[in-house]
Formats: C-alpha cells, sequence, structure tokens
C-alpha cells in the first residue's frame, strides 16, 4: 500500500505581534522610569522671638561646633560616639533627669550630630529639652 505524503505548508514566523510588544514594552518602560534630578534645596530657617527663658543654677549644656564635635558644660570629649556623649551627660547630671537640657549647635553642624544629642537626652530621660536659637535683626 502505497500512501500518499501530504503536501507541507510552508509554515512561516509572524514577526509583527512580537514587534508590537516589545515596542509596548519600550514605551511602558520609559514612562514609568523616573530619572534622577540633582537639585539643591533652598531651606530658609525660621527664626524665633519671644523671651529668653531663665538659666537654671545647675542645668546640662551640649554645644556641638561646625565639624559635629561635642562639649558637655565645657568639657570637650574625645569623640562623637553616642555612648561618649551618654556617659559625659550621666557624669554631669548624676543621674538627675529632671535638670534641664540646653542644646547649643552651631549653625554649620550636621543635622546628624543635632539629632544625636537629642537621641541621647531621650534615650537617658531627660524630659527638659531646649535648643538655643538666635533673636532675629531687626
Amino acid at each position: 500500500m502505497k500512501f500518499r505524503r501530504r503536501a507541507q505548508e510552508d509554515l512561516g514566523l509572524n514577526l509583527t505581534p512580537l514587534i508590537d510588544v516589545v515596542f509596548l514594552l519600550l514605551i511602558f518602560f520609559m514612562v514609568s522610569t523616573t530619572f534622577t534630578r540633582e537639585t539643591q534645596l533652598s531651606i530658609d530657617l525660621p527664626q524665633a522671638t519671644g523671651s529668653a527663658r531663665e538659666s537654671h543654677d545647675k542645668q546640662v549644656e551640649i554645644l556641638i561646633d561646625e565639624a559635629g564635635r561635642y562639649r558637655v558644660n565645657g568639657q570637650k570629649l574625645v569623640d562623637q560616639r553616642l555612648r561618649t556623649l551618654q556617659a559625659a551627660i550621666y557624669k554631669i547630671a548624676a543621674g538627675d533627669t529632671t535638670l534641664p537640657m540646653l542644646i547649643t549647635a552651631d549653625a554649620q553642624s550636621s543635622h546628624e550630630s543635632v539629632v544625636r544629642a537629642m537621641d541621647a537626652a531621650g534615650q537617658m530621660g531627660f524630659i527638659h529639652l531646649s535648643i538655643t536659637t538666635q533673636q532675629p535683626a531687626d
């Protein structure tokens, strides 16, 4: 018995839908991608007006210079670590967390240094925290 072979059709691959999908993906990624813009943020810090607080006989004063170095009641610290700052505060306050704490930071000091001082005070339980400001020039 002789079987007759069917003639094979030429199967071609239609690339049009594939190209459409690739273009749609390209457009999606172009639209959804955010490009990094390097901009500088300009901030005008507020000035504080009001009466000055009376200074207490015994208070803890943290001074922060422009390089981020700390002084606790005038005594310079050996490094800027949180534990060193807490040890110096504990030595001055002698465990009394009701003493007022005054943080004085240079205008050029980093935000991180000020937050580290506030964090040290908060972890130790100080509740009377003040930050010094400058009176506006008239």
